[in-house]
Parts: C-alpha cells; structure tokens; sequence
C-alpha cells in the first residue's frame, strides 16, 4: 500500500468556474488541491504550508500573478509557479517567464496541456541539488564558470526559451545539454541541429518532416526535427544563419506549438523546449534586418553568455590536465605533461578557438611531443595570438607581412571548415564571405 504524501498544488484565481476546473482535473491526477481567491490568500497559504507547484492567473482582485511570482522566487524558490493567461497575451508570459515563472497556460485552458504542465513540473529536482553533474562535465572553478553553473540550474528548473550567447568553441552545446539533462524533459530526446549546415532548400523538410511522394525523392514519410524533438529539447545551433523565410515558419511552429509536413493535409501539435544558440551578434543581425525581431523576442526570453577561454585564463591549467588525461585514456599509455613554459604559452594564448581550440591543440601536441613532455613549442602557437591584451604582434617577430597576413588567413578559414564539418557554404556564411569569394582563397591558399 502506498503511503506516501499526495503531492499539493496551489490554484490562484478570482473565477469560481476555472478554480473548480482545475480542482477537479487535479484530483482526478491524484494531487491535493488549495485554492486562493486572490494575492492576499495566496501569500496566507505559502505562509502556513507547503506546496509542489503552484497554478496562478494574471489577473488577480488586489495585484497581478507576477508579483505572485516574485514573491515566490524571493522566499519559496523550490516552487514551480505556472502562469494563466489571457489568449494572445504573449508578451505578459514572456514577463513572467524572466521574473522566473516554469511555464505559462494560456485560456481557454486545454487540459491535456494542462496535465502535461503538471507533469513536468512536479517532476523537476530540487534547487541545487543539480549541480554535482554539471560540475562533472562543466570543467572551471573560475567566478565566470561558477556564476554559469548558477545560472544553468536556475534556468533547468524553467521552460523559457534560452538563447546561449558566446564565441566558436566556447561549449554552447554542452550548455544546453546541461540545461536539458538537469531539467524534467532529461529522460525525453535532445536533439541538437546545426542551422548552418542544412542547405537551405531542404531545410522546410528537416525541421518539419514530408509525406511520402510530396515531391521528387520522398520515397517514404520521414518526420522532422520538431517530431524527433517531442517532449524533450530542440537546440538550434547557430540559429542566426537560417535564411528570412525558414524564420517566419520557424516562429510560427513556436507560436502554435504545432507543425505541418510538407504535403501533410493536418497540423501535428509538438511540446519541445527551444535553445538556440549563435556566436554571431544578435541584437546587430535584428538591426542590420537579417533576422527578424518577433522570432528574435520569441527565441531570447533569457540570455545566458558562456564566457569566452581568454576570461577564464585561471580554468586553463585544469582543462589541460584532463583532456590530456582523456587523451591518454584513449590511447592505453600515461598522460603527457605540460611544461611550466607550455603552460603558460598557454595562458598567454589569445584562443579565438576558445576551448574546442586547447583540445585540438594538446591532441596534436600529445601525438608530436617526445619523452611525454609537451614543451611550448610542441604546441604550435599562431604568433598574432599570444597576447593576452590583444594588442598588435611584436614587429620584430614579422619577417614578412604577406606571409604573415596569409598564415593568418588560413588558419581562420581551417578553423571554420572544421567546425562546419567542412561544409564550404556553412564555413563561408560564418566567416561572412560570399562562396565565390571562399573558392577563390581556398584556391590561393592550396586549400581546394
């Protein structure tokens, strides 16, 4: 027999009809319901007892469910408050979003998105109680590493949409797979998509799937990128590079929480969480009108920035030690060591790869170093970045100016290849080229 506490949920609403509708729909879940009539009631209630989750309309007699939310966050942050809202009013869902909200319902209230909510939110784990996991995969004891590992189990414990912010390299995926995995949709899909590498005639079809025989070459049905997503996390990666018109059926795939295959004849109705990412400036592609504002404000409802290798120099010496480690794993033999000048070659390097950049580095300089000691000059350092104040390079160190222009050039464009898995339109879209103009330097340079 079980014994356990049945799990208490807080309604908090002025209509006696949506009260009772979500007293009735919570019982029969098997879930003790308290209901307030108004702001007052409810704070009364959060005072005398403990809750699990707690459901509150906008709108409410003597103050708004914002405020509900905000005085839940400062004195009960372990409970999850859900918004109801208004049909239509996205923007006071995005409000109680940032000030901290799980999710919002908006009226009429749909039941079975209802019970999903409630799922969800009664399943997440308490706060702070994530953080051994994602110090296990998220490497640093720097202040920006330990306020980022803050933020993600914050940000776990919500179903806004999230826009990760920072430079190539700098673990954006990771970090939305940290915020997936300490999340209630852990044991659902996450599926990450790189915006840039799908050509851009195909890409209606990847996101949203086809019928078999819609057009030349469906030989068989296949469901999109939003299907495979269901109920877990879609990651859209380097989101600024999908073209103007993939962002208007982007945003409304978003806005409807429902997608239509190509040759479909019926909507399909999806529950994913979006976290995109870009190390392109957002706010400057939405002003220079390569990407739209309303997907824009629908996509960054919170901005997390992963910091960049360069502002967490005291992180460098750690990340080596254990990649070197992986790296000697791998091969069966004991892991090479860096020489105090390695090291702090280092930690004098300006990483515009960031950290995809150091792992590149110590596993071609684990393969060439000898006795198992990576000396400096195993590591290869491009010139014009070991200075960590990114001023000019030293003069004195250019023999030849073309030369060192060319070296330069090459290593950018190699670093864009392979990140883009070499896709050359990918590369020559991050690196802001056209494709004419990438063919021609990789022709130069001896690298077509």
């Amino acid at each position: 027999m079980n014994t356990s506490p049945r799990q208490k949920i807080l309604i908090v609403d002025d209509e006696p009809d949506i009260r009772e509708l979500l007293e009735i729909t919570l019982g029969r879940m098997k879930l003790d319901t308290f209901s307030a009539r108004n702001l007052a009631e409810a704070q009364a209630l959060l005072a005398r007892d403990t809750f699990d989750l707690c459901l509150t309309d906008m709108r409410l007699p003597d103050g708004t469910g914002l405020a509900l939310v905000q005085h839940i966050q400062q004195r009960y942050a372990q409970v999850p408050v859900a918004m109801i809202t208004a049909y239509g009013s996205l923007e006071t869902a995005i409000n109680a979003l940032k000030a901290g909200a799980f999710d919002f319902l908006t009226k009429p209230v749909d039941l079975t998105r209802l019970r999903e909510l409630v799922i969800s939110a009664l399943s997440l784990p308490a706060p702070g109680g994530t953080s051994s996991g994602i110090d296990r995969r998220l490497l640093g004891d720097s202040l920006p590493m330990r306020n980022l590992r803050k933020q993600i189990d914050k940000l776990a414990r919500s179903q806004a949409p999230v826009y990760i912010s920072g430079e190539s390299g700098s673990g954006k995926e990771l970090v939305a797979r940290l915020i997936h995995d300490q999340g209630p949709r852990t044991s659902r899909p996450f599926v990450p998509v790189n915006c840039g590498a799908i050509p851009s005639e195909l890409m209606e079809s990847e996101f949203f799937g086809h019928r078999k025989g819609s057009f030349s070459g469906a030989i068989e049905d296949k469901p999109g990128l939003f299907q495979a997503a269901h109920g877990g996390t879609l990651f859209l990666d380097e989101v600024a590079d999908l073209p103007l018109a993939m962002q208007v059926k982007l945003l409304r795939a978003i806005q409807e929480k429902a997608v239509r295959s190509i040759g479909g004849q019926q909507e399909t109705v999806v529950d994913v969480r979006i976290l995109c990412a870009t190390h392109k400036d957002l706010d400057a592609e939405v002003a220079a009108e390569r990407f739209r504002q309303d997907l824009y404000y629908r996509l960054n409802v919170i901005e997390l920035r992963v910091p960049s290798l360069r502002e967490r120099r005291d992180d460098i010496e750690l990340l080596a030690n254990n990649m070197l480690k992986r790296l000697a794993a791998s091969t069966g033999q004991p892991p090479a060591k860096l020489h105090p000048q390695a090291l702090e070659a280092l930690k004098n390097y300006r990483f515009p790869g960031n950290v995809r950049e150091l792992e590149n580095m110590l596993e071609r300089a684990h393969t060439l170093c000898e006795n198992k000691q990576i000396e400096a000059s195993d590591l290869r350092l491009a010139e014009g970045n070991c200075n960590p104040d990114g001023g000019v390079p030293d003069l004195t160190q250019i023999d030849n100016l073309e030369a060192y222009l060319e070296n330069v050039e090459r290593k950018l464009i190699l670093q864009a290849l392979e990140e883009t898995r070499w896709n050359r339109t990918a590369a020559a879209q991050r690196l802001n080229l056209s494709f004419r103009s990438m063919r021609y330097r990789l022709k130069k340079l001896g690298l077509d």
